[in-house]
């Protein structure tokens, strides 16, 4: 068999069809009309023989104008001011005779008198009631509008002058017209294409499915059976799956589980108690400025605080504890009843060491959602992820401390390339800050760390110490799906999330 032969022997019995016409076809409604094919199927047979070089086929977008459902009505039985017109040929009449006869809303009567009178096809008198009266101009007029209308659906391309303008009038009104853009297809025959379809075996009936049944009864034996290409294209499927950094968040909850930590939860809309006061943070340190934290409107002041603990708390900042001469200023108990959205993860630290349900030895951690006014860039968001929480237990130090963060850096971003750097946080002495080398964007900051003061500890009823961290959770995520902007990890492009690495 030659070359021709070998590829009509393997055509659908749509490029069959569809094939032999394009000799003297070009365009798919020539096509459609000519075989009595559907659309569809047209389209899906010029689609594989371009693809198998037998066509080339051409895409060209134009737009249609066509009715809308007012439109419809209206080219029936007449625009409003087409009927406004015929009421008036026999006689004048006042509002409410013209109104009934011509069949016309209060909306499409005063529609109408403004676009009359402007071309002067009506008059306009008074008596007991508005009367009007048909000029002769109006007697003579023909409504463009209303020749359009007739026309429709119409290519935009092919319209007159005046046709244009009457559209772009059209289109000012509701639901009478709409501008469709539109795909013009054509198809030709390549050089193959030509021997292809000349080849007499075109015409030959062919079999496109074997059944049990053509098996069974050895019909199979003397079918024409259709050849397939094994090598040739198919539709790319996407599969449904988690979006990337939902997927992520899940396996990091899943690994801190793994390592024997417990979660904690706490609200979004938090007080500056719980905060701020509770981790021993002044109430006049720079990251209450109104902005860092976004502060809410509406309530503005959390009602359900404990009064106990928010006066051992209170005598820390005013006084000290355990050697310490505290912040020496006077607490306010309205400001830290005031509402904000959470702006750290370490909020919910507090809650659970003050909790009867705290176990001592004890290894906790909380995934949260946070929001702190910031200028938005390839690193930082507006609202972000962040992971933390501590270890509780008896003589825990720095040490221990170094080694949990140089494990979190090798577990969850796959880097050994770390550094341990002196930091501040007002509620940890000591303090450190992680940092890790990023394969394209270089050393980052990824989590603060450091030892609870005793002056935040004690009053919640904790005496052993405690080590904590908090890591900025979406600069983790950059590592792992190979990230260089911060902001792609809420990305709704769907080229992103269909080629997006999976975990």
């Amino acid at each position: 068999m030659n070359m021709a032969g070998d590829v009509v022997a393997g055509l659908h019995r749509l490029e069959r069809a569809v094939l032999p016409l394009l000799e003297k076809l070009s365009s798919q409604e020539e096509i459609i009309k000519e075989s009595g094919m559907q659309e569809v199927e047209v389209l899906h047979a010029l689609h594989w023989l371009k693809n198998k070089g037998l066509c080339e086929v051409n895409e060209t977008l134009f737009e249609v104008a066509e009715l809308e459902e007012n439109g419809a009505e209206y080219a029936k039985k007449g625009l409003p001011e087409k009927r406004f017109l015929e009421a008036l040929k026999e006689k004048s009449l006042e509002m409410s005779e013209l109104m009934k006869k011509a069949g016309l809303t209060k909306e499409e009567l005063n529609a109408s008198i403004g676009t009359l009178k402007s071309r002067n096809l009506i008059t306009i008198g008074r008596g007991n009631e508005t009367l009007f009266e048909i000029t002769n101009e109006g007697r003579k007029a023909n409504i463009p509008e209303q020749q359009l209308l007739q026309k429709l659906p119409a290519k935009t391309s092919e319209l007159s002058q005046q046709e244009k303008k009457a559209l772009e009038i059209l289109k000012e009104r509701k639901g009478i017209v709409k501008i469709a853009v539109k795909k013009a297809i054509s198809a030709r025959l390549t050089p193959q294409g030509r021997k292809a379809a000349a080849d007499s075996a075109i015409k030959e009936k062919v079999v496109d499915r074997l059944t049990p049944e053509m098996i069974k009864s050895w019909e199979s034996q003397k079918a024409n059976l259709r050849s397939y290409n094994i090598n040739a294209p198919v539709p790319e499927i996407f599969t449904g799956k988690k979006q990337p950094y939902r997927q992520f968040l899940d396996n990091v909850r899943k690994r801190f589980i793994g390592l024997g930590f417990k979660e904690m939860t706490g609200p979004i809309v938090e007080s500056e108690f719980w905060n701020m006061d509770a981790l021993f943070m002044p109430q006049f340190h720079s990251a209450r400025d109104i902005h860092d934290a976004y502060y809410i409107k509406e309530p503005k002041y959390a009602e359900d605080l404990p009064m106990e603990l928010v006066r051992r708390v209170k005598d820390a900042h005013e006084k000290g504890i355990a050697g310490s001469k505290g912040w020496r200023y006077s607490f306010n108990y309205r400001k830290t009843a005031r509402l904000i959205l959470r702006s750290h993860d370490t909020s919910i630290s507090p809650r659970t060491l003050s909790s009867k349900e705290l176990q001592i030895p004890g290894k906790y951690f909380q995934i949260a959602r946070c929001f702190r006014y910031d200028v938005i860039d390839a690193t930082h968001n507006a609202d972000f992820d962040q992971i933390g929480g501590f270890v509780v237990g008896e003589g825990l130090n720095l040490k221990h401390l170094f080694g949990l963060l140089r494990l979190f850096a090798k577990e969850f971003c796959n880097t050994e390339q770390i550094r341990v750097a002196p930091s501040y946080f007002p509620f940890t002495e000591p303090s450190a800050a992680l940092y890790a080398k990023h394969p394209q964007m270089g050393w980052i900051e990824l989590a603060g760390a450091g030892i609870f003061r005793p002056e935040m500890t004690l009053p919640l009823g904790v005496e052993k110490p405690v080590i904590a961290w908090g890591i900025g959770l979406g600069r983790v995520a950059m590592f792992n799906l190979g990230l260089k902007d911060i902001r792609q990890l809420y990305s709704h492009d769907l080229e992103y999330l269909r080629n997006a690495k999976v975990l």
